[in-house]
């Protein structure tokens, strides 16, 4: 066993949102205890949701703008372009890339994901998209018209094309589903989704997949596929200037393997979202935990991470609370403005509120019971959907339309 060099009271593995709510909530509950955030990214923590949102619709918003000011706010120590390799549960240590080893009282695993990247070349101009780095890149690539793809037309692909396309940018979007928002939204919705892209000038291109691609100095080339695997006759590559991969990630948890915790689609954690061993947390978009309303679960979105994050700060400060939030997602694209909670799934039957001015609500039925709430162009009713979510054993279909509603977004 190697001694420590240093120990410090909380060690938190990675270096997003959900560490920076632990630090400063960890920094709230006991002042004096020392902190250490690990991380492999280049910046201090940031609002990730900015990457493809604000940082592209806000001239007045900047990167200085999105720092979250993690180390002001908290007093952590901050190591960037650092990893963690190893957990030594027994010690109580952990072992740093620079091969420096760490002592721990109580350990956050906050790892995050890995984005989908298709195998594709190494080159600046192909993005698998998912830090402030990769947003740095993509805005040297893209504007005064070029031409960027991108794939993957779910929640963070469909808000790249939409950020792109709004800066002097020529965007192409390939995605599987026939209709863009196809497997997420009702028929209905789907279509006036494409259709907000479509006026926008983003080339839709559905129904297929990338297959593979080379870089030149001419740009990238990528190979489609129709989604059913027959190729199209007279298909061309796609070229383009850059592309950027918008396919979600894949939860970091070979670490918690490796130390022998237990892992299913994330990191299993407790309702205090402790690990099975009681110095071993995890949290943000790696935990996999027991959602009150919705059961057991694993969830990606900015939300959860900072909800879950003060939590867990909390408990590793000392705290016994439960983690009691139900997370909500949300995206602003082209004027449109929807949110979410639960399980939103277009093979689920669904029952379609409309409500005007191009409002909706659409429940989401598994078997006759509502796991998913979607509220499109509505705000104000996230409380209401998450207490439909809560009593959705004791109402039927009929009891639907109606039961929410809430004022137009942006009004």
């Amino acid at each position: 066993m190697t001694d420590p060099r240093t120990t410090y009271d909380h060690v938190l593995v990675g270096g997003g949102m959900t560490a920076d709510a632990a630090a400063k909530a960890i920094h709230e509950v006991a002042p004096d205890a020392t902190v250490l955030v690990v991380s492999r990214d280049v910046d201090e923590p940031y609002t990730r949701p900015a990457l493809s949102k604000k940082l592209w619709t806000d001239p007045d918003y900047t990167e200085a703008d999105n720092d979250l000011g993690t180390r002001g706010a908290s007093g952590a120590e901050i190591r960037l372009r650092t990893s963690v390799t190893a957990v030594d549960r027994d010690a109580r240590t952990v072992t740093l890339s620079d091969g420096d080893v760490v002592g721990y009282g109580r350990l956050l695993l906050a790892t995050g994901g890995t984005p989908a990247d298709l195998g594709l070349p190494t080159d600046d101009r192909v993005i698998a998209f998912r830090t402030a780095e990769d947003y740095r890149r993509l805005r040297a690539a893209s504007g005064d018209g070029r031409h960027v793809a991108v794939v993957g037309g779910s929640y963070i692909g469909s808000e790249i094309a939409a950020a792109l396309v709004q800066n002097d940018t020529r965007v192409t979007l390939v995605f599987p589903d026939d209709v863009l928002g196809g497997s997420v939204f009702p028929p209905e919705l789907a279509r006036r989704f494409a259709a907000l892209f479509e006026e926008a000038g983003v080339q839709l291109v559905g129904g297929h997949r990338v297959t593979g691609g080379t870089v030149d100095d001419a740009g990238v080339h990528l190979s489609l596929e129709a989604e059913d695997g027959a190729a199209d006759a007279g298909d061309e590559p796609l070229d383009a200037d850059a592309v950027v991969v918008g396919l979600g990630i894949s939860p970091d948890t070979g670490l918690a393997e490796a130390a022998g915790l237990a892992v299913d689609d994330g990191i299993v954690v407790d309702e205090r979202l402790r690990t099975d061993d009681e110095h071993v947390f995890a949290a943000g978009d790696v935990a996999s935990y027991p959602d009150r309303i919705l059961g057991r679960r694993r969830v990606e979105h900015v939300d959860n991470a900072k909800e879950q994050g003060a939590a867990v700060g909390r408990a590793m400060g000392g705290s016994d609370e439960p983690y009691a939030h139900t997370p909500y997602y949300y995206s602003k694209v082209l004027g449109l403005s929807y949110e979410a909670v639960g399980t939103l799934d277009a093979s689920l039957e669904t029952v379609v509120d409309e409500q005007g001015d191009d409002r909706a609500v659409v429940y989401y039925l598994d078997e006759g019971t509502v796991v998913g709430v979607l509220l499109w162009n509505v705000e104000g009713a996230r409380d209401a959907a998450r207490d439909v979510l809560a009593h959705a054993s004791e109402l039927t279909r009929e009891d639907l339309p109606g039961r929410i509603r809430g004022e137009r977004a942006g009004a």
